[in-house]
């Protein structure tokens, strides 16, 4: 009886330690996760442009804190979400760049979603959240299905394309391109039905705190959205970003004018398409604020309204033209300041019981990188090891607080970063050369005052406070890289090359169970063989965008071509076709 006594005891013991541990998941706040690409400070509560139209942007900055001086940890995609999403800063984890495989680098590394459900969330998501691909076993439930590793549901293009930007070469982004389409925004798809999906989750009453995301697409590129968000920005009141100065290159190291100048903004200006493009951005920003309301409506109507955390995060943001520059991939603040907004609700933390004051206002600076520290903290989980971030919970409490912290963004390669404060901001290159502008006075950095002896000081301030520790770029893998398109031959003469741009590294992978042989064509369309190629073998080389490839077999004849394109790529030649 004693025995059973003890036996039922423990019983009793353990389920009540069931019971608490239950009940103390249960109590655990949810979590709103949303990302927004491409998305610079043109929204209303930043006051980037004053064309812009943001209700809901700054709907919710209102409900919650803006952080008016927030940063990307890096001006490209992967780069930036990897690290926002591990909490691991790119000169630690070496992914400094689109063209590398996140899982090749990091195989092992936790991400913000199966972090939160290896501590009792449920983990779901839709849109894209990582540099096109999902993460399957990261997540409980995906839109669309997570083993697709497709983050993007159905969207309606154009079937001719380009439409308003004709390609200049091989060098240039497909996408870059924008238009009105004549359609409904159930029709068009894509974020849509993003927004449908997470809201449909925020509607519905969970046995588990849950971990939602939402990753919307716009602005991204290409422009194309419902002819309606068109509509509101007739291209005659298009103004030009308030940020372009057409000498702004002049004052600037040979590193930097490199870094500015691109083809994509000269090409723009060629074809008289520079407002058409500020008024495709504009278009999609609104298109993009229309499906953040209807997420946040369904959020306010359903029952997890005051017991959830929200999120809001852009990865980068954009040149226009400021820096003579289109596109991001720089260190100047039109590319590295960001939308990030944060609202806890009272009572549901206990990090912060008395929630995020409305409207609150923080201006000291902010990386991306803290977004993973501050969750955890916020939802009272343990502290994720070997972190790079730093929480920024004493700033939701405070934010008149001074941190005396920097944000660093980071480019595509070691030593190259810009760093920010309160008031300036600092660039430095590979080469050693650097950059200083006093934000306070001059916002969009037209006055470079690093030869200014008067500012000496503030040099070697930021000189000392840089990362000095850069972990060398890995070589990466031939089988991640993306993929040339094989155009079977089918009687036509292949093209000849037009090669244009800068050189990048090919691959070509022979599946046919023949050996094959590569001629690469010339601008007269004369043939050089290059090399043979035995089955399941390949051959590296490298070329410039624009360049044809052709595949022949033992007899010379015309298997079909491959055109090399704006980056590093594999060709591979199909077992059949």
């Amino acid at each position: 009886m004693k025995c059973m006594r003890i036996i039922g005891a423990s019983l009793i013991a353990l389920h009540a330690g069931v019971s608490s541990l239950s009940a103390e998941v249960q109590s655990k706040p949810n979590v709103l996760f949303i990302a927004v690409d491409d998305l610079n400070d043109w929204i209303g509560c930043l006051g980037g442009n004053e064309q812009s139209i943001t209700p809901n942007f700054d709907r919710l900055a209102a409900s919650g804190m803006l952080f008016s001086n927030a940063h990307c940890v890096a001006p490209a995609c992967n780069p930036s979400r990897t690290a926002t999403m591990t909490g691991r800063a790119p000169w630690k984890s070496a992914v400094y760049a689109n063209i590398q495989k996140m899982r090749e680098v990091l195989p092992q590394e936790t991400i913000l979603p199966k972090y939160f459900s290896s501590h009792g969330y449920w983990a779901g998501g839709s849109g894209k959240m990582l540099h096109y691909f999902i993460d399957a076993g990261s997540w409980h439930e995906y839109f669309p299905k997570q083993e697709t590793e497709n983050p993007f549901p159905f969207t309606m293009y154009p079937k001719e394309r380009p439409v308003s930007l004709p390609r200049g070469g091989a060098w240039q982004y497909v996408e870059t391109d924008w238009g009105p389409i004549d359609t409904t925004d159930k029709a068009f798809g894509g974020d849509y039905l993003v927004a449908n999906w997470v809201s449909e989750k925020l509607l519905k009453k969970h046995e588990k705190p849950f971990f939602l995301a939402c990753g919307i697409y716009r602005p991204h590129e290409p422009w194309f959205v419902p002819k309606k968000y068109f509509d509101k920005f007739p291209l005659k009141d298009i103004k030009l970003p308030p940020g372009y100065k057409e000498d702004d290159l002049d004052d600037l190291p040979k590193a930097g004018k490199a870094r500015g100048a691109n083809r994509y903004f000269a090409h723009i200006r060629k074809h008289k398409q520079w407002k058409r493009g500020v008024q495709g951005y504009l278009a999609s920003i609104n298109f993009a604020d229309t499906m953040l309301g209807h997420v946040l409506d369904s959020l306010e109507k359903g029952p997890n309204k005051d017991n959830t955390i929200v999120v809001l995060w852009s990865d980068h943001g954009w040149h226009l033209g400021e820096k003579q520059h289109w596109q991001k991939y720089t260190a100047w603040r039109a590319t590295t300041r960001v939308p990030l907004m944060v609202k806890v609700p009272k009572e549901i933390s206990k990090a912060l019981p008395h929630g995020v004051t409305p409207g609150g206002v923080c201006d000291d600076p902010v990386s991306l990188l803290s977004i993973f520290p501050t969750l955890t903290e916020l939802c009272d989980l343990p502290a994720k090891p070997n972190i790079d971030g730093v929480s920024i919970v004493p700033l939701l409490k405070n934010p008149m607080l001074k941190t005396g912290r920097l944000a660093v963004t980071c480019l595509e390669r070691p030593k190259a970063f810009g760093l920010s404060d309160r008031d300036w901001r600092y660039i430095h290159y590979p080469d050693g050369s650097e950059e200083l502008y006093y934000i306070s006075k001059d916002p969009y950095e037209w006055n470079n005052l690093a030869n200014k002896p008067e500012h000496k000081q503030k040099l070697v301030y930021f000189r000392e406070n840089s990362p000095k520790d850069f972990i060398p770029i890995p070589k990466q893998s031939y089988h991640t890289y993306p993929s040339m398109k094989w155009v079977p031959f089918k009687g036509s003469k292949p093209p000849v090359s037009k090669p244009d741009g800068g050189r990048k590294e090919i691959v070509f992978i022979n599946r046919k169970a023949q050996t094959i042989f590569l001629y690469r064509l010339n601008a007269d369309g004369t043939e050089i063989k290059k090399a043979r190629v035995f089955p399941e073998k390949h051959y590296v080389t490298s070329d410039l965008p624009g360049g044809v490839w052709v595949v022949k077999d033992r007899a010379g004849k015309i298997l079909g071509h491959f055109q090399v394109g704006d980056r590093k790529a594999k060709g591979v030649i199909p077992a059949q076709g």
